[in-house]
């Protein structure tokens, strides 16, 4: 089947565009002829307030890559549109954020030779939706994002409450996949036909343990600082907790850092906290984890986080609190601790509970690092079976 995969890769930096291009080689591998179309411009930078490229690639890039895209070039989005109604039997949407829905919406236009949504007729599409709607929405948000999933053959979310937001929206089938992992400690460096062969990032591996086995009396919150991430929960809760342990922050800011420095001064953690801002690059993502005993992730809200995979792929465990998939993605007093979302007292009383003798060491053995070849067969059968394509069992 010839498939093309529209949404971001390299340079752009991050799970999405890493998610993206993993999918190619994944559909490749599994004899599809595979073409991503991304974009030479995502969105005017002011609105994302931090570096949206990178200059080194976070893995290896799919060899099949175009960009033909712009929010500056509509004729660019109809242009796409009508090449791939020649070229394509499917096409893969990746849905990142309602800005990209005018140019969605002229693609889906040109596939299907003119307006609404006239089924049968071009390439069979699925949106593929990391978050249907933004934890921050706008009030255009839900108008965009309903335009385009009542144009597309079928929805594919990695959730069950992302498939009852998405059914509210559109009539077309909605399937659940859960997230394949993605996020690797360093970038990857193997042919497309290693995946499947069992090689290279699609193995199962696991981070050697740090030396000396003992705590280390650190913490660490990583990834991309965001207010339903809930950073200022977290550093609430360290105040209260166990008075020697200190934390990392290791992500970019989205927005201003100030507000949070100023947290960290009022609860007198100056001397406990590191922050570490700005985009952490993939060869960093070793040592950060390496010198943590936990992985922290006091969100407020969400859908699905790969960061669980990459705490136990690096043998670590997670303290996280109930919401989208971390509730089952961490098995509380097993490979980790969970809480109640916004709850300052019980992470703290987590964070205690992770330093009382011979907690930390029974956790950390019983964390599994991830296993992508049975995640990615199981994704790769809803996503083509949404598209009609073969099916395998995963």
């Amino acid at each position: 089947m010839r498939v093309a995969v529209i949404g971001p890769t390299h340079p752009y930096k991050g799970g999405i565009a890493q998610h993206t291009t993993e999918l190619a080689h994944r559909l490749a591998a599994r004899g599809h002829q595979v073409a991503i179309e991304s974009w030479s411009d995502q969105y005017p930078a002011r609105l994302y307030p931090g570096v949206q490229r990178v200059a080194e690639p976070e893995m290896e890039p799919f060899g099949q890559t175009r960009y033909p895209l712009s929010w500056r070039r509509p004729d660019g989005w109809v242009r796409l549109g009508r090449r791939l109604r020649r070229e394509a039997d499917a096409v893969v949407l990746v849905v990142v954020t309602p800005i990209q829905a005018p140019a969605y919406l002229a693609i889906l236009a040109a596939l299907r030779g003119g307006t609404g949504r006239r089924r049968g007729r071009g390439p069979r599409v699925l949106a593929l939706c990391h978050n249907v709607l933004p934890h921050e929405r706008r009030a255009v948000d839900e108008p965009l994002v309903r335009a385009v999933l009542r144009r597309v053959s079928a929805v594919l979310v990695h959730t069950p409450a992302q498939a009852e937001l998405a059914a509210t929206l559109t009539p077309a089938p909605v399937v659940v996949a859960e997230m394949a992992p993605h996020l690797w400690s360093s970038p990857t460096r193997r042919r497309p036909e290693a995946i499947e062969a069992g090689t290279g990032a699609g193995t199962r591996t696991r981070a050697e343990p740090t030396a000396g086995g003992g705590p280390r009396r650190s913490l660490l919150f990583f990834g991309l600082v965001r207010p339903y991430k809930g950073l200022d929960v977290l550093l609430r809760a360290l105040a209260r907790g166990p008075a020697d342990v200190r934390l990392t922050v290791a992500g970019e800011f989205w927005g201003d850092a100030a507000q949070t420095t100023h947290l960290i001064a009022e609860l007198g953690l100056t001397d406990r906290v590191d922050v570490r801002a700005g985009y952490v690059d993939a060869a960093e993502v070793p040592g950060l984890f390496s010198a943590a005993d936990a992985l922290v992730l006091p969100y407020r809200a969400g859908t699905a986080s790969q960061n669980v995979d990459l705490a136990h792929l690096h043998g670590l465990p997670v303290i996280a609190t109930t919401v989208g998939t971390l509730a089952t993605a961490v098995r509380d007093g097993v490979d980790g601790l969970l809480v109640g979302p916004d709850d300052v007292d019980a992470l703290a009383a987590a964070l205690r509970r992770l330093y009382e003798p011979g907690v930390l060491a029974d956790l950390r053995a019983k964390v599994s690092p991830p296993d992508p070849q049975a995640a990615w067969g199981n994704y790769l059968d809803a996503a083509l079976g949404a598209l009609g394509g073969e099916h395998r069992g995963g």
